[in-house]
């Protein structure tokens, strides 16, 4: 669905916890997740914490679909 929706102009950010699998569908813009149960988020921080890490991950993702990409290209959290 990612290619399909490429295909027709619009950026798609693919924010998963198993990137090879990304690869393997062919996500061209990919943002690492924290963990399979909790992708954005993880409960064992404090809510400030938490908030943070999910801030990060969005703005990551935000800069993804503002990037020119021509190959499949994963995006750090920082």
């Amino acid at each position: 669905m990612v290619k399909e929706i490429e295909r027709a102009g619009i950026p798609v950010v693919h924010i998963c916890t198993v990137t090879p699998i990304s690869l393997t569908v062919g996500a061209n813009r990919i943002v690492p997740a924290v963990a399979i149960p909790h992708p954005l988020g993880n409960p064992k921080l404090s809510r400030g914490e938490e908030k943070t890490l999910r801030r990060k991950i969005v703005q990551t993702a935000l800069k993804a679909l503002s990037t020119e990409v021509s190959d499949q290209t994963i995006f750090e959290v920082d």
